[in-house]
């Protein structure tokens, strides 16, 4: 063995004993030494590809970081998430998602690592439209998973992007996405230093499902052992809790609160000797609750305003909407009968912290006790320390965690 693969070895070595998770990841990806094409490293889903030159510039300590990198990016499923998004943004926002998970958890960063503090602890899909699409940052390791198909991606599996060139992550001359080699593509051929082709559609979805599985085994392994950093075991947990949309959970909820019921009663000798059912509906108490503390956007809240409004006619619900982030909004509550559209009655404004208590002291005070509450939040607050005696629902965006009632995820 030379000395880079001692150095690779050594590396992969050092994360399965101090950090099994990663390295147990690490370890479902074969090491290719890549050709010019490779800047620095890449990744397919399938393989670790790195360049000789760049690697044997790095410490053991970087090597570990990048080898993590890489396969995080798979664990995550990144490879099948970006559907319509533009692919060098979706890389730097992969980036961005997944180096503050390795820098917290110990590892040293390469001096090319991406990483902004102002995006720690968010998915990828958060960060990506927070990034200027005339922004110069570019993925510091080549993503190629996708780079022979369309730059805007495919409808419902994965998209794809333009090829990279080897030099800066910018899109080739010429016309991406007919299948066609560029001109250094071909080059390459010409050493036989092929660039890995792109995943298929098929190969794409097998790949989320074995990463998923792989992600799951990884994390036992490391609970058992004792190993699983905080931060790394929440983020786990969200990402194997099932993803079941949203809409389905909602409309199941507030249907299963519906009060409709049958009537069997005896009827009288002039209706006939026959007993049938009688339909006996009663209107619905739901109380809607919006997070106004700026994590939710304006374009969120109607879009799940809108939902519950086509809802409510279903169920024949009486809806009291409350807007609250550290304080219950003066103008409110307000109130929407079953025939009345469900709407943001003004737009709200990001305020100062959140805290869910005002909503539920509020129903205590006014002797309220509704059939069903709903809280579209990001859960990250102050909560009541007592459960309420009626039923709540949590929709929740992004990865906090609830004390009691229902949580459903908004994907």
């Amino acid at each position: 063995m030379n000395d880079l693969d001692t150095k690779l070895a050594a590396a992969r070595t050092r994360l399965i004993l101090d950090k099994p998770f990663l390295g147990a990841l690490v370890l479902r990806l074969p090491m290719k030494a890549a050709g010019p094409w490779c800047r620095t490293t890449a990744t397919d889903a399938r393989a670790f590809y790195y360049n000789p030159e760049y690697m044997s510039a790095l410490s053991v300590e970087q090597t570990q970081f990048v080898l993590a990198h890489e396969a995080l990016h798979c664990a995550l499923s990144h490879f099948a998430r970006r559907q319509h998004r533009q692919k060098t943004r979706w890389d730097v926002a992969c980036d961005l998602a997944v180096n503050p998970i390795l820098m917290a958890d110990g590892l040293q960063p390469t001096p090319d690592a991406l990483a902004l503090k102002e995006f720690e602890g968010m998915t990828a899909e958060e960060i990506y439209p927070c990034l200027d699409e005339h922004d110069e940052l570019r993925p510091q390791d080549d993503h190629l998973y996708d780079q022979g198909e369309s730059e805007g991606g495919t409808r419902g599996d994965g998209g794809g992007g333009e090829g990279q060139s080897p030099q800066g992550g910018q899109p080739q001359e010429g016309k991406g996405g007919g299948g066609r080699p560029q001109p250094r593509e071909i080059e390459d051929e010409a050493r036989g230093e092929e660039r890995p082709a792109p995943l298929s559609h098929e190969e794409r979805e097998q790949l989320a499902v074995q990463w998923r599985q792989r992600l799951a085994g990884a994390a036992q392994q490391a609970m058992q052992a004792g190993k699983l950093s905080g931060p790394l075991a929440r983020l786990v947990d969200h990402l194997l809790q099932p993803q079941l949309p949203w809409r389905a959970l909602l409309a199941r909820f507030m249907s299963a609160t519906a009060r409709d019921d049958y009537n069997y009663s005896r009827p009288s000798r002039r209706e006939g000797s026959a007993i049938l059912p009688s339909l006996r509906s009663h209107e619905v108490n739901v109380v809607v609750a919006l997070d106004t503390s700026g994590s939710i956007s304006d374009a969120e809240m109607r879009q799940f305003l809108s939902e519950v409004d086509a809802l409510k006619a279903q169920v024949r619900a009486r809806v009291t909407l409350f807007a609250c982030d550290a304080d219950l909004a003066q103008d409110g509550p307000w109130h929407y009968q079953p025939w009345e559209e469900f709407k943001l009655p003004r737009e709200f404004r990001g305020g100062g912290g959140t805290d869910f208590r005002p909503v539920f002291e509020w129903l205590d005070k006014a002797g309220e006790h509704p059939d069903l509450l709903v809280y579209f939040t990001d859960a990250e607050g102050r909560f009541p320390e007592r459960e309420p005696g009626y039923p709540v629902v949590w929709l929740v965006k992004g990865r906090g965690r609830v004390p009691w009632g229902q949580r459903i995820q908004l994907n």
